[in-house]
């Protein structure tokens, strides 16, 4: 891919700001479950949407549910608001994206719009006013900073993947996993617990991947294309941001802080489109002198996305909602407009107060 294929509106200008999380917020009941079972019911038409720059969770779920409906002559479909709207190359293989459709073949009011993996309304980027039209908006997410906007929740902080929510509803709605949908979830679930090393992991989440493998899943395959298949012009991108990275070994109270940032003119010079470089902080939090890490990514409009990690001492979520975005304990985000200096230095300020005993 060349650096012409990356236009100056490959990310679209939505902050992915999340908000705090809210005390009130509990885990699905048996009636909140049947709200949206009766509401799938109802339905003659369902779009299903994931966030923007969607990660395996996300997209994974949304076409999960889509195979899924399709079997019982629902007509479906999945979308994501981004513009120009691209899949990323290490979610390629998912099955069932002959059901994915550009943003403007979504209704201007859908009848049912289920919404994955999103924690914030902004997140549904070029979708939201859509959504918000929507006669009955599904949020299926497990992230403890939602909102809980929309009109039907399920949302369980506890759960390590919005995949897992999905596979209950699957349940519920009388579908079994045949091979498709497994890999879809499988994508999910093995995304958002870094392979299954995350803390979120559980007992039963080894026995949720115990039953996908079952399906026919082949984790080995999957494996490869979510972590260890990049192109060339990656490499030559990371390689430029560890090199810019440094490590403030006072930062965190002591525990420590790496950070590096990747300038968009980078991404340019190699034909890198954003999405590639997600991963990117699972590289930079390797180092064993710092309990955070923090990789700043810089957008066509000189804005920077934050992705932040800790591994276990630390509440990132809280330090980035200190800053407008959100996240889980362990991984979270948020959007800056302020430069690179100020923004390490706010950030740095931010983990200060958030370490854990």
């Amino acid at each position: 891919m060349g650096a012409s294929a990356l236009p100056a509106q490959t990310v679209p200008s939505v902050p992915p700001s999340l908000p705090a999380p809210r005390a009130e917020l509990r885990r699905p009941t048996d009636a909140d479950w049947q709200a949206v079972l009766d509401a799938i019911g109802s339905a003659s038409s369902v779009d299903l949407v994931a966030h923007v720059l969607p990660d395996g969770d996300a997209l994974g779920s949304a076409l999960a549910v889509g195979l899924a409906l399709r079997q019982r002559g629902v007509e479906v479909r999945v979308s994501f608001g981004d513009d120009p709207q691209i899949v990323p190359a290490s979610l390629a293989f998912l099955p069932g994206q002959e059901l994915i459709v550009p943003v403007s073949a979504v209704p201007e009011r859908p009848e049912l719009m289920i919404s994955f993996d999103v924690a914030d309304p902004r997140r549904l980027g070029l979708l939201q006013t859509k959504a918000e039209s929507a006669r009955t908006l599904v949020v299926i997410d497990h992230h403890a900073s939602n909102g809980g906007f929309g009109t039907r929740r399920l949302i369980d902080p506890l759960a390590p993947a919005t995949a897992v929510l999905v596979d209950e509803l699957l349940r519920r709605l009388g579908i079994p996993l045949d091979q498709p949908i497994a890999t879809c979830l499988y994508a999910g679930v093995a995304s958002d617990t870094g392979s299954f090393r995350y803390a979120a992991t559980t007992p039963a989440t080894h026995e949720f991947a115990s039953r996908l493998l079952a399906a026919g899943v082949r984790h080995d395959a999957i494996s490869r294309r979510l972590w260890d298949t990049q192109s060339f012009g990656y490499l030559k991108v990371l390689a430029a941001a560890l090199e810019r990275a440094q490590l403030d070994r006072r930062a965190a109270d002591g525990l420590g802080l790496v950070w590096t940032w990747v300038p968009w003119a980078d991404l340019l010079a190699h034909g890198v489109p954003p999405e590639e470089i997600e991963g990117l902080i699972d590289v930079v939090r390797k180092a064993a002198e710092a309990e955070v890490a923090l990789v700043l990514k810089e957008d066509p409009d000189g804005s920077l996305r934050g992705s932040s990690r800790a591994n276990g001492s630390v509440d990132v979520a809280a330090a980035c909602a200190a800053l407008g975005g959100g996240g889980h304990a362990y991984a979270a985000g948020f959007t800056s407009r302020i430069g690179v200096a100020a923004t390490v230095a706010a950030f740095r300020s931010a983990i200060s107060s958030q370490t854990k005993d």
